[in-house]
This record gives structure tokens, C-alpha cells and sequence, in this order.
């Protein structure tokens, strides 16, 4: 048996409890994780949360199927399936393991990179879920140095790391966020940063070679008018709309009037890459990306982590001490 978050029902946080639960098995594709340290995101919420409910045709009618939540892993591994040759025990990696807030999950063989030295274990399980989204609405925008490019929605997870990407990049970026944290993502590498509650970002005359919408508010005719007439507008998520479809019904039809326009509109779904984790660590060891981390919590604070989330109140990402062996300023 292994300690773990559980969670039997859908719900606030609330529904989140520290159990034990037995050790998955390995499959033939798969590797066991020691999980020294695990990350949260939005997604983990939604999928506490069962909302939208359209999720729950994949995860579960009336309760999650699996018990462990969590994706984002950084970690040892301990146990390889028979068909994996890409891995060995003892190597540290992180990415995409599902169930990864417990003490040991499995993971994909596929879905995971080797840990870029000179990171923490929170730093490093931090780099999944959000890492792929960003890197891959950056390729989605299909913009080359020296572009001018738009993120609303700048200081969140995901956010963190097109802001930090697109300067590796050399893209100039303007960022929009609150006033309170806004010195913040300024220090990431923003060129200009706005402050969405005292200046609309689409009302300006300045248009921008891709604009990629994370908070997902604008309408779509403010994002094009702020869109070259070449350029891409890269739908990345939302956290409104209706109970069922969430933020995601809109941009489905916005996507199908932009057909005929000169300008690209891309829905981006991403995808849990290995390839694009190593990309991730590159980025990492060649030009020293680091997430910025708001918090580290304790497995025993999961609920307060998650409360944090859903309040709005973090500034790039949250991270659980999985093992209890981690340092909390890393």
C-alpha cells in the first residue's frame, strides 16, 4: 500500500482525502514512479470538480474512475514494463503519469523525459501538463522571431511558460494580467504588460502576428481585430460557459466561422508528448528555463492548494511534496 490523495465522487475539495491505496501494476508499456513531487492545474480541478460534465463521458458518470487524481510527475523510477528498453530503475524523470499524487503510480514510457539537472522535484513535475501546452500553442502560432504575439491570460500556468517561451524565442510579447501580478510577468520576459481590469487588450489600434487567448473572454471579432490579416489567434481554454460544454462550445463555432478568413484560428488540444517533454528540459538546460512556482505544498494540503487554484490567486504554478522529502524553497 502506498499514501495517496482519493477521491470517490465528484465535488469541491472537499472530496479530496489522504488514504492508501495499493501499488499499480506495470504493464508491459509502462514504468512504476517513486513521485518525489507532483504538480496541479486546472484540469486536475475540472476533473475533481466533474465539470464540465461533457468529461464525464470519458472519466466517469458518477464518480471518477480513477480513485487517484493528479497528471504532472517528476520522479525515480523503480519498475519497468517488459516491453520498455528507453528507461532503467533508478533514473529520475518527469511528465505525464497519471495518479500522480500518490507515493507510486505508473506511467507511460512514452509520455516521459529525463529530469533536466539543477531542477527541484517541484520545478520539474511542473514542467508537464502546462510545459506541453505552451510549447505547443507556440508552434500552433507559427511565429518566427522578432513577431509580435499577445497572451491574455499571461500569469497562470500555462501562461508562465508561453510568456517565458516566446522570450527564449525572441518573440516580443505583450502580456495581459492583473495589476498584482504584473512586476511578475514583466521579470518572465514580457516586452508590455497590460492590466485587463483598467484596459481591454482587443480595443487598441496596435495588431499583433498571433494572439494566444488562455483566460478565453475575449469574443472572437476583438481577437481578430487585434490579429494581422495574416495572423493566428491560438484558442488555448476558458473557465466559462455553460455547465455542460464549459468554455469550449464557443470557440468550437468560432473555429468553424474562421473556415473562409485569411487569418488561422487554431483550438489547440494538446498533446501528452515525450518528444516535446525533452524539448521542455532543452529549453531548460540550453537556456535556463525554470518554472516559477507560487507554492509548495504538502500532500496533507492538498485541498487548501486546490482552493488556491480555483480562486484565481495563483501566479504560475502549484506543486505537492509527494515524497515529504522536498525542500520548500526551491
Amino acid at each position: 500500500m502506498v499514501r495517496a490523495i482519493v477521491q470517490e465522487t465528484y465535488g469541491t475539495e472537499d472530496v479530496l482525502t489522504v488514504g492508501e491505496v495499493d501499488t499499480p501494476s506495470v504493464g508491459p508499456d509502462q514504468v512504476l514512479l517513486e513521485v518525489h513531487a507532483a504538480a496541479i492545474d486546472r484540469g486536475t480541478r475540472h476533473l475533481m470538480t466533474g465539470t464540465p460534465r461533457l468529461l464525464r463521458l470519458f472519466f466517469g458518470l458518477r464518480r471518477p474512475r480513477r480513485r487517484v487524481p493528479g497528471l504532472d510527475a517528476a520522479g525515480t523510477v523503480v519498475e519497468v514494463g517488459a516491453s520498455v528498453t528507453r528507461w532503467a530503475v533508478g533514473q529520475e524523470v518527469f511528465g505525464i503519469a497519471r495518479g500522480s499524487l500518490a507515493e507510486r503510480t505508473v506511467a507511460d514510457a512514452t509520455k516521459l523525459a529525463a529530469a533536466p539537472p539543477g531542477l527541484s522535484a517541484p520545478e520539474a513535475a511542473a514542467l508537464g501538463i502546462s510545459g506541453l501546452t505552451a510549447i505547443q500553442a507556440l508552434d500552433a502560432a507559427r511565429v518566427d522571431a522578432g513577431a509580435r504575439v499577445l497572451v491574455i491570460g499571461a500569469s497562470g500556468g500555462v501562461g508562465s511558460f508561453v510568456v517565458k517561451m516566446a522570450a527564449i524565442r525572441g518573440l516580443r510579447v505583450t502580456a495581459v494580467c492583473s495589476a498584482a501580478k504584473a512586476d511578475r510577468v514583466r521579470s518572465w520576459g514580457a516586452d508590455r504588460v497590460i492590466d485587463h481590469a483598467v484596459e481591454d487588450p482587443t480595443s487598441g489600434s496596435e495588431t499583433y502576428d498571433a494572439v494566444i487567448d488562455i483566460a478565453g473572454v475575449a469574443s472572437l471579432a476583438a481577437l481578430r481585430r487585434v490579429t494581422s490579416p495574416t495572423g493566428t489567434i491560438v484558442f488555448v481554454g476558458a473557465e466559462s460557459g455553460g455547465e455542460w460544454t464549459g468554455g469550449y462550445g464557443r470557440p468550437m463555432r468560432q473555429a468553424l466561422r474562421m473556415l473562409p478568413a485569411r487569418q488561422r484560428f487554431v483550438m489547440l488540444t494538446s498533446r501528452e508528448d515525450g518528444a516535446d517533454l525533452a524539448r521542455i528540459a532543452e529549453l531548460v538546460t540550453d537556456h535556463g528555463l525554470r518554472p516559477h512556482l507560487h507554492a509548495v505544498h504538502g500532500l496533507d494540503d492538498v485541498r487548501a492548494a486546490m482552493r488556491s487554484l480555483g480562486a484565481g490567486e495563483v501566479c504560475g504554478k502549484i506543486a505537492l511534496d509527494v515524497s515529504g522529502r522536498v525542500r520548500q524553497d526551491p
